[in-house]
């Protein structure tokens, strides 16, 4: 109709132009997605290696007490039976890469046990137990994410093709409550910021049609650029919910499809107060971010010692070299955003300041947890930790110079968890 292609228009005309906090505008984003990234990332996620992802849906809430799962049929994850996962991800360690890594696996295990024990043979279970956690959390320094833990009996393999992103009509008082515990709990907020309608707390004289002013006043850099991730983040799940929307459902045939109204309740400037366009250019700044850690990782994967090892050699070297692929184009692109320009101040006060950051989207990491509905759950899981694991890139460019060609690197891993969350997040 006439009023949906006004719509359409004054929220375009307000998407355009150079974006805060960096030297790059819309139209070169979209140009070189649209014809370079996009295409090539869409065929490595269908590869087996980036396909399946293991993840752990039954952890419970560690904030609140559990509302009980979603009962709509549509929030359902079908889980991938043991047979169809290809052998070389299940028989793999978490984080090496290698046919002969592989292989090598309980090999480590025995010496890294006898290492341990000749620390000293009088040291208590106890003991050793702590030596074990003290490893784990080196190990975890740099992770800006809660990570699944991948042997556990509850984590299983999800096949993300068969299991899409979408509406599922899951919403209300259980979903409004993880994202106000993200925004008003866990992040670095504008002084006031349009939020839609409380529903577990009516009587605060929240409204609608309420306006609130925009100010980044106070703000750092690097807190406005935590709030931009969260929020592009969010716009980007509800673009997905907004274009895979079940529109019908017939004699037991659903269509799904894109929900135009949807959209525009949740993007149009007049519905929003004026937040729609800017939770769309927060969109365009997350994915300047992930853009970048993708540039800064290749040389990660450039190594040979990194396979994407599925068991299937011809289709292992096929999406190295694809992945090898998508890293040029990334380079290729000249207004990257700059990740130096933040924690640059006091020594001191950046390390704390850079340290606060880590936690507090940890924490968000772990809010994901709280989501009723298996299927946001999945991908509010996978997609957090895309962007943590691209934060994590981003802050650790001297352990990634300075990796070893030929054997795995103590400095700087990423478990192949980490790499397929970081892939379908810069997919979405």
């Amino acid at each position: 109709s006439i009023s949906i292609l006004k719509t359409f228009c004054v929220l375009f005309q307000q998407l355009t132009g150079v974006l805060d906090d960096c030297l790059c505008d819309i139209e070169s984003i979209d140009d070189f997605n649209t014809f370079k990234i996009f295409p090539k990332i869409q065929k490595l996620q269908e590869r087996d290696y980036f396909r399946y992802y293991k993840v752990n849906l039954k952890r419970p809430c560690p904030f609140w007490a559990d509302d009980g799962h979603c009962s709509i049929k549509d929030c359902h994850v079908e889980p991938c039976p043991e047979s169809k996962i290809p052998v070389g991800i299940k028989a793999g360690s978490s984080n090496k890469y290698s046919k002969a890594a592989n292989n090598s696996k309980e090999l480590e295990d025995c010496e890294q046990a006898n290492k341990l024990g000749a620390v000293n043979s009088t040291l208590s279970n106890q003991s050793k137990e702590a030596f074990i956690d003290w490893a784990r959390y080196d190990d975890s320094q740099d992770h800006f994410c809660e990570l699944d833990d991948e042997r556990s009996p509850d984590a299983q393999y999800v096949d993300l093709l068969l299991n899409p992103e979408r509406y599922t009509g899951y919403k209300g008082p259980s979903a409004w409550r993880v994202w106000n515990s993200i925004y008003e709990e866990n992040c670095f907020k504008p002084r006031s910021v349009y939020r839609p309608l409380n529903p577990l707390a009516p009587s605060r004289g929240f409204n609608l049609g309420s306006l609130c002013l925009f100010s980044w006043t106070g703000l750092c850099l690097e807190k406005r650029v935590f709030y931009k991730l969260i929020s592009g983040l969010h716009a980007s799940i509800n673009l997905h919910l907004c274009a895979n929307y079940l529109l019908e459902e017939t004699w037991g045939k659903p269509r799904w499809g894109p929900n135009v109204k949807e959209f525009i309740r949740r993007f149009d400037p007049v519905e929003t107060k004026g937040e729609g366009p800017r939770r769309l250019k927060n969109l365009y700044f997350l994915y300047l971010i992930e853009l970048r850690a993708l540039s800064k990782v290749a040389p990660y994967f450039e190594r040979s010692v990194v396979d994407l090892y599925t068991g299937n050699g011809h289709e292992d070297a096929e999406s190295k070299a694809l992945l090898l692929d998508i890293f040029r184009d990334t380079k290729s692109f000249h207004m990257h955003f700059d990740e130096k320009s933040m924690f640059a101040g006091d020594k001191k006060g950046a390390k704390s300041l850079k340290e606060e950051f880590r936690l507090h989207f940890k924490n968000i990491s772990r809010i994901m947890d709280c989501v009723g509905c298996d299927k946001c759950r999945l991908w509010g899981k996978l997609q957090t930790q895309g962007l943590g694991t691209a934060l994590k890139i981003l802050f650790s460019e001297k352990e990634i110079q300075s990796l070893p060609e030929n054997s795995p690197s103590k400095g700087f891993q990423l478990t192949r968890q980490e790499i397929v969350a970081l892939v379908n997040a810069f997919g979405r």
